[in-house]
């Protein structure tokens, strides 16, 4: 193989490689429910036990050291105005925030600031909750 050969079949290999390497990025820097950054830390059914109505899904965002919640409906609540409420909260008391209301999907997003702190949750849908106290202490 000539010289020239060699160097366009590397540049062409270089240029794929950093395509795919861009390609691969960008899940990473997706915008989900909370917003670009956060993570699903956990989900929890509604309730706790029983049938399913509904579903408590956490996220936290190690850039701002925030928690994100939202309380989705499930089956029959989810896409059909129900009652649903989502609470969070730090558990020292310093913060809450909260959202409820007849929605079709979901209650939320709701923030705090949590950064080394544990918080507390709960999330309603129609007459069905789940609490969680003292929980993703980071």
């Amino acid at each position: 193989m000539h010289i020239r050969s060699k160097f366009a079949a590397l540049a062409s290999t270089a240029v794929f490689a950093t395509g795919l390497v861009a390609f691969a990025a960008a899940p990473a820097d997706a915008t989900g429910p909370c917003g670009s950054g956060y993570a699903e830390v956990k989900s929890y059914n509604i309730p706790a036990k029983g049938p399913k109505k509904g579903v408590l899904r956490v996220y936290y965002s190690s850039r701002t050291g925030k928690n994100c919640a939202l309380a989705y409906g499930y089956g029959s609540t989810y896409g059909k105005a129900t009652y649903k409420s989502v609470t969070i909260s730090v558990t020292d008391g310093t913060q809450a925030d909260h959202d409820y209301g007849n929605f079709k999907k979901y209650a939320g997003p709701v923030y705090v600031s949590a950064r080394h702190k544990c918080i507390s949750l709960s999330g309603w849908i129609e007459k069905t909750k789940v609490n969680l106290t003292k929980v993703h202490c980071r």
